[in-house]
């Protein structure tokens, strides 16, 4: 439900409910603004100056989703971006080719998941299978850990990824922001040369992800399944030499995803002024996380996120399941690609929509539930032995919260940053008519997708 704007910005008077009877009167009912709305509100605005601050746009409301200037949302660009996102036939590189064409970006970052991986470990090439939600892929038996595509480290979600100018755990992924006076470290050869493009993270994660997942396109495939019309309409200002590609690909990708927004949750309904979005403890596990538990500090903005960096002593990937070697640039984070050891063990914040679709938290996947991740946090006691005490953020410190307050904390991020419909971002069916996320045989069973 969503409330004229100026009845929004009238703090603590009574928001006014209209109820139909089965009579022709209607009848008015008054809703009291709560203390927890009070002090909620009175809370965001101390820290931002008014609560529009914390509102996602909508999806197709390109002016106001942050964008690269160097790709302009529009529809066009978006419709080709969710197909190709999505679309299944991109994968003509794998390493066998029973396994062409049966994965896609959605592979390791589908709807059902909150857009990451349903597992701990994300597998593209070389795996199978999917269950419900993303829970049930594994490597297949006809490949081994040296050739399976997998990554050392947790695959993140690119839901409200518009609020990141750099990606990755690492931030590796970006050629402005925090990333300018890194140039020397966008190594030829490697996917980080990808930033010599310019683009912001979005777009640069997206081009250089085709080519490491193993994915292509070429005119050729543009005209066989019908994509050079969506390609005409999406880059009508390049030249045709230059238009079916695999960097205006990623860029249509990139722009999908920057569409990617959770804006039906109860926090985000709550601050567009309906005061009833929320319970009275989710109410009260955003006081504490705009307050004492001082989450904000970290995860602020409308994806209550940041690009900032923090070592807090969480585990790298490990255990009997996980594939390939974690190298140990990997488990420097921002400081193996900044090459400074003023950054070694430092990871970007994440966002914290949707959590309750993720089964692993943390960028070595070491906790299993949103409450976890908080105990964590509220000990201030590091797990990763590798990591220096004295590398820790000074923001890595205790909560002092009871079991009681960790528990609304938790309820408010599960609860109310839960947007319950991603699967609206998704596509229909796919110009090639495969299945997707994956389309091995494995996955079309548990998809019931022919």
């Amino acid at each position: 439900m969503f409330f004229n704007p100026i009845l929004k910005k009238l703090s603590f008077l009574t928001i006014l409910v209209i109820l139909t009877s089965c009579s022709t009167d209607t009848e008015f009912i008054e809703i009291p603004i709560t203390m927890e709305d009070q002090q909620l509100e009175s809370s965001l605005i101390n820290l931002a100056g008014n609560l529009d601050y914390y509102i996602l746009p909508e999806s197709n409301n390109y002016s106001s989703i942050p964008s690269d200037p160097k790709n302009p949302l529009n529809g066009d660009k978006v419709l080709l971006g969710k197909l190709l996102f999505h679309e299944t036939g991109l994968g003509v590189n794998s390493k066998k080719e029973s396994h062409k064409a049966t994965y896609s970006c959605a592979s390791c970052h589908h709807s059902a998941a909150g857009f990451q991986s349903g597992i701990l470990q994300g597998i593209g090439d070389g795996g199978m299978g999917f269950g419900l939600h993303g829970e049930s892929r594994v490597m297949a038996p006809d490949y081994t850990s040296d050739l399976v595509d997998v990554q050392p480290i947790r695959s993140p979600t690119v839901l409200n990824s518009a609020y990141q100018k750099l990606m990755l755990w690492n931030g590796q992924f970006g050629a402005t922001d925090a990333n300018i006076g890194t140039e020397a470290n966008w190594t030829d050869g490697t996917p980080k040369a990808t930033n010599n493009l310019g683009f912001e993270g979005v777009e640069t994660q997206a081009i250089a992800g085709l080519t490491v997942h193993r994915m292509g396109i070429d005119k050729e495939f543009c005209d066989e399944y019908k994509y050079a019309t969506l390609f005409d309409s999406a880059f009508p200002e390049l030249d045709i030499t230059e238009r079916y590609s695999l960097i205006t690909a990623g860029l249509a990708i990139a722009a999908y995803e920057r569409t990617l927004l959770a804006t039906n949750t109860n926090f985000q309904n709550w601050l567009k002024g309906d005061q009833t979005a929320m319970t009275k403890n989710e109410k009260k596990g955003a006081l504490l996380f705009f307050g004492k538990a001082k989450c904000y500090q970290c995860h602020n903005g409308p994806a209550l996120n940041s690009d900032a960096f923090y070592a807090l002593g969480i585990k790298d990937l490990s255990g009997p399941n996980i594939h390939g070697v974690i190298d140990e640039t990997t488990k420097k984070g921002r400081g193996g690609f900044t090459n400074s050891t003023a950054d070694n063990y430092k990871y970007k914040v994440p966002q914290l929509y949707n959590l309750a679709d993720v089964n692993f938290f943390g960028h070595g996947g070491g906790f299993s539930s949103v409450r976890d991740v908080i105990t964590y946090k509220n000990n201030a006691q590091k797990e990763n032995a590798i990591v220096p005490t004295d590398a820790l953020a000074i923001e890595f410190q205790p909560l002092g919260l009871n079991e009681e307050e960790i528990d609304l904390l938790t309820e408010f991020i599960e609860k109310s940053l839960f947007d319950n419909n991603l699967k609206r971002y998704n596509p229909i069916a796919l110009p090639t008519g495969l299945c997707f996320p994956n389309a091995d045989m494995v996955s079309r069973v548990d998809m019931g997708c022919n």
